[in-house]
């Protein structure tokens, strides 16, 4: 990074409630200086945690320690309050002596599989996120079209994969895409606008007579019958055609 646009980045404002402000001091969320800086401040104390022989992981000034027992938590916790000489504060409302499958780490935890083995997963409050944001990208009263709705889930989800790769969650991930699929399929149907449409088209698309009969007969109930009516008809075949980007 260059002097200039460290400056610059000193000197960014802030966000509040749509207002941009002035800011004296600190460094902007998400930007590149704040973890070079996290990680000069905090060398002294990667340092002694290493020499204490603790196990732990940190990303910026976000960081995790991992030891035997409560009383060790509470020791490595009061350790890190110490360092108020360096001019750094726990932040208590986030911080906490727990066990490490109430803890998570960059929108990561970890979960028991069978046979006890660890493995990791998406945290809980990062997988409520993704599915709000999934359904604010896919909803039904948006206006867009099919394909634009593609292509902005697309650019979205297949990030999200790309960060949340390293999570051993097979079955969550069938999940979600079928739940993903489930969406697009009723933004099909709704975009067919009518019944009569939805009839002409399902059978063109090797739908049974009788399944197209019953979602043209009951238009309306778009969620149910682009369920289970629909799925062997715009099925993952139709899904890849479109672009819809899998999880699994």
């Amino acid at each position: 990074m260059t002097m200039r646009r460290a400056l610059r980045q000193m000197s960014s404002g802030i966000m509040d409630g749509g207002v941009l402000m002035a800011r004296s001091e600190g460094t902007p969320q998400g930007g590149p200086l704040s973890p070079l800086l996290a990680n000069e401040l905090l060398d002294e104390v990667d340092k002694e945690l290493e020499r204490r022989g603790h196990s732990f992981v940190r990303y910026a000034d976000d960081a995790n320690v991992y030891v035997r027992s409560r009383r060790a938590g509470q020791r490595a916790m009061a350790l890190l309050k110490l360092y108020g000489r360096l001019r750094l504060k726990v932040n208590e409302a986030k911080s906490a002596v727990a066990s490490v499958f109430r803890r998570k780490f960059l929108g990561y935890s970890f979960r028991v599989a069978a046979g006890g083995k660890i493995k990791r997963r998406v945290a809980d409050k990062a997988m409520t996120a993704f599915k709000a944001r999934v359904r604010k990208l896919t909803r039904r009263s948006g206006g867009a079209g099919l394909q634009q709705v593609v292509e902005r889930l697309r650019s979205y989800v297949l990030g999200w994969k790309a960060y949340f790769g390293k999570a051993e969650t097979p079955k969550v991930w069938r999940e979600l895409d079928q739940w993903i699929r489930h969406r697009m399929r009723a933004i099909q149907l709704q975009q067919w606008r009518r019944g009569t449409t939805a009839y002409r088209e399902l059978p063109a698309r090797g739908a049974r007579p009788d399944i197209a009969q019953r979602v043209a007969g009951n238009y309306g109930c778009l969620w149910r019958n682009s369920g289970t009516p629909l799925n062997g008809v715009l099925d993952l075949s139709w899904a890849d055609q479109l672009g819809i980007p899998r999880l699994f």
